[in-house]
């Protein structure tokens, strides 16, 4: 019996092929909308996830913050020095590496050719806190750190700009008057979801860059890579403590730095973009209502039309169920086939808008199989009301219906 009615109402549905497409235009937009928003919302989450990972795993950023004077005046605390980067390094357990920084922009030139760039001075640690690994040359060695002496690490974006399809190493490119041999090319990061090149940089000894360009023995950051990321809030506090204490701070004052911490801002960002998904999913199922509600329509006109239908199947015998069933399953079809081409629709988009958002698509089993049973349940609970109005008709009425 139940097979019959499947093939009833797969012959009534292409009876009707354009008002059945139609009926269920609700419905595919309704699923394909929750699939795109949970899929890209997925994306999204985790290339923002992966983006801060890049800048450096359970990294803590230590910068100068804003200071009152006793006028009540702010302005900008006064920078960090080495010492105190050495001081975490040496007091703060739990640390994997300490790197003290500073950093200017300015242009680089080699030859005709010139680039705006951020010039970091730093050492070894900071290619490790951050991740980045060496794609061609190498890193500084000790004695181009301690003398201070002129060497350059690019970024591939600085590269590619300066020297093209050329070997950069053993090169000199100028920064402002002072010349700097290109000993290294990190490897390619790429760009971050909001458009940042993180490629764009050069990398020099920090105390080459304090003598040679700042001019002072200013740290504008120190970076600070915790042993894992149980420990980072400790680490944390712990680092807090120490630079308070460095800056002579009174018990009462305010920090005059920053402590940014990248496990706990990855962490806000992904359940920010976890609501925001939820949200717009959220929000596209009211097209999965709205498409019920024109199944409902459609399943209503079709009991009027088929009126007489009904009645002579009443009248040799068909019981009210099984009219009540032709209809219901009718419904669940109408609503369940909307799904199938919602779902399709959906992954397509999903793959192809990601695609242009430069995101991962990760689609997820558990929101097709949610988003079919949906529309099938939107088929059974707005296909019932007509199917319950076909079932009670009387037969003798029905059969005068014209």
């Amino acid at each position: 019996m139940v097979w019959n009615t499947v093939l009833l109402a797969l012959r009534e549905i292409r009876r009707n092929v354009m008002r059945s497409s139609l009926t269920i235009l609700g419905v595919v937009i309704g699923v394909a909308a929750v699939i795109l928003m949970v899929t890209l919302g997925a994306g999204v989450t985790a290339r923002i996830t992966s983006d801060i990972a890049s800048l450096g795993e359970n990294l803590l950023i230590i910068t100068p913050g804003a200071a009152q004077s006793a006028l009540g005046v702010m302005s900008t605390a006064a920078s960090f020095h080495l010492n105190d980067a050495r001081a975490i390094e040496q007091e703060i357990r739990d640390v994997t590496a300490v790197a003290a920084s500073a950093t200017k922009s300015m242009p680089v030139i080699y030859g005709n050719k010139n680039r705006s760039t951020t010039v970091t001075g730093t050492d070894n640690a900071f290619f490790e806190v951050k991740n980045w690994s060496i794609g061609q040359g190498r890193f500084f060695n000790e004695a181009e750190i301690l003398a201070g002496k002129p060497v350059c690490v690019l970024g591939t974006a600085v590269r590619d700009a300066l020297f093209g399809q050329q070997n950069a190493l053993g090169a000199s490119i100028r920064l402002r008057k002072l010349s700097c041999e290109v000993i290294g090319v990190l490897k390619s990061k790429g760009q971050t979801i909001t458009g940042m090149d993180q490629d764009d940089l050069v990398v020099m000894p920090l105390r080459a860059f304090q003598r040679r360009i700042a001019g002072n023995q200013d740290v504008s950051a120190i970076y600070v890579a915790a042993d894992s990321g149980e420990v980072a809030a400790k680490v944390k506090r712990n680092i807090e403590l120490l630079i308070r204490e460095r800056r002579h701070l009174k018990q009462d004052a305010e920090n005059d730095f920053e402590i940014g911490d990248l496990a706990e801002i990855s962490g806000k960002v992904a359940n920010t973009t976890q609501i925001l998904t939820t949200l717009l999913g959220a929000i596209a199922t009211v097209s999965l209502v709205v498409g019920g509600i024109g199944i409902m329509n459609i399943m209503l006109v079709s009991v009027t039309e088929r009126t007489r239908e009904i009645g002579i199947r009443l009248a040799i015998g068909a019981r009210e169920k099984e009219v009540l069933m032709q209809f219901l399953v009718e419904a669940i079809m109408l609503a369940s086939l909307g799904g199938l081409v919602g779902i399709v629709l959906g992954l397509a988009g999903s793959a192809l808008v990601a695609h242009l958002l430069g995101v991962l698509f990760i689609p997820s089993l558990s929101v097709v199989l949610i988003s079919f049973l949906f529309s099938g349940g939107v088929g059974i609970i707005f296909g019932y009301f007509p199917a319950r109005k076909a079932a009670r008709l009387d037969p003798i009425n029905a059969l005068r219906h014209e």
